[in-house]
């Protein structure tokens, strides 16, 4: 992304700056301002392997420079969507400790989580390379600004990703954070309330039709716990759309049963009708379920290929969804599965102890100066 999209660069303000730092932070500021400012260099890093997404953080700091009519230098070490080693720097950050040494709480809050979460977007796009993605992770978030956050580090690993030639996230589920997938609304067609609210998986898609007839129809088939038959039902209702490859069936049978018509036995004999290969490859129990356990297994999704096109639509499209994560993806990319377009919101990070961001200050006025076992920090350390 050349640019954030219009209204979504974050701003600071004194007020948010006071209330949500930590408190030693500013007694460090009043103690600094009494005893004389100095010009540091802070390094700031994580712990684990990450993909860069420092945008949303770098924004802020900017704003917080205009705010205090003060002027920080920044050395990007890893461009946004490079991927970096563990304990690696991603940037430093020079200027006054005055002005620097209140800021370290909000700069680490976004940064951290956005570059986890774009090296699992990354990760999940390689897995599946020919496949789209769509973003779900809004029902997910913890407000607002978390939303901002995983929206735009998806974003940026999708964008990583399409570098070495895969799909990549194609779109996002609301308008509020669509123009980081360079689109103007989001995208997506019925949730299981609509299905609850008509009665019948056809009716709902009858409905959404009369309603939106120039749009493609993406319908859910899991509310009954008939798949196949109700997938089929609505291809049967609107074959012109099927013919067209204007329409689509969503799997997202949940993790407490299987798909219609499959058991354990009845799984491993769909993968060994098609993917024979895939179960003697399988390496753990987490593995084994993504194969052909409950839920939207890759069994599941090959069935539903397998019935519809034994009924005579092939151009009907699989949209899958429901814990795809990094795991998952690679998991069904060793199974081939035949899904069309992946809806997901797990690039948001399950280990959230993992995403926490460190800052370091490693000069003092040029003096190059850490605490003991973060002198790694030093070795491309400039002087401030």
């Amino acid at each position: 992304m050349d640019a954030l999209p219009p209204g979504h660069a974050p701003v600071a303000s004194e007020a948010d700056i006071a209330a949500r730092t930590d408190s030693y932070f500013k007694r460090t500021k009043a103690i600094v301002g009494q005893f004389g400012d100095c010009r540091v260099t802070y390094a700031i890093f994580l712990r684990r392997p990450v993909v860069s997404a420092p945008r949303l953080m770098l924004d802020w700091l900017e704003s917080a420079a205009r705010l205090r009519n003060a002027r920080f230098d920044v050395e990007i070490l890893h461009a946004e969507g490079a991927w970096v080693g563990a304990g690696d720097p991603i940037l430093y950050v020079t200027g006054s400790f005055i002005h620097l040494s209140d800021l370290e709480t909000l700069l680490l809050q976004k940064l951290g989580a956005a570059c986890v979460a774009a090296h699992n977007a990354y990760q999940m796009c390689l897995a599946l390379p020919h496949v789209p993605f769509l973003a779900m992770e809004a029902r997910h978030c913890a407000g607002a600004e978390m939303q901002e956050l995983m929206a735009y580090a998806a974003a940026v690993g999708s964008e990583a990703a399409k570098a070495e030639g895969a799909r990549g996230f194609i779109g996002n589920a609301n308008d509020a954070t669509a123009a980081y997938y360079g689109a103007e609304r989001g995208l997506g067609t019925m949730p299981h309330a609509l299905i609850g609210y008509a009665g019948s998986t056809v009716r709902a898609a009858e409905m959404f039709h009369e309603v939106f007839p120039d749009q493609n129809l993406t319908v859910l088939t899991d509310y009954f716990g008939m798949e196949v038959t109700d997938g089929l039902a609505v291809c049967r209702r609107f074959p012109d759309l099927a013919a067209a490859g204007k329409m689509a069936v969503r799997l997202d049978t949940h993790g407490g049963r299987f798909l219609e018509g499959l058991d354990p036995q009845e799984s491993y004999a769909v993968l060994e009708r098609h993917v024979p290969g895939a179960i003697r490859r399988y390496r753990s129990e987490t593995e084994l379920r993504y194969l052909t356990g409950t839920g939207v297994s890759a069994a599941a999704i090959w069935r539903m290929r397998e019935a519809l096109d034994e009924a005579g639509f092939p151009k009907v499209r699989i949209i899958a969804s429901s814990g795809f994560g990094v795991g998952k993806c690679r998991v069904m990319a060793e199974a081939k599965a035949p899904v069309d377009v992946v809806g997901t919101g797990s690039f948001i990070p399950d280990a959230w102890g993992e995403t926490y961001a460190t800052a370091d200050i490693i000069s003092y006025d040029g003096v190059p100066r850490v605490k003991v076992g973060r002198e790694f920090l030093l070795r491309a350390a400039r002087k401030g």
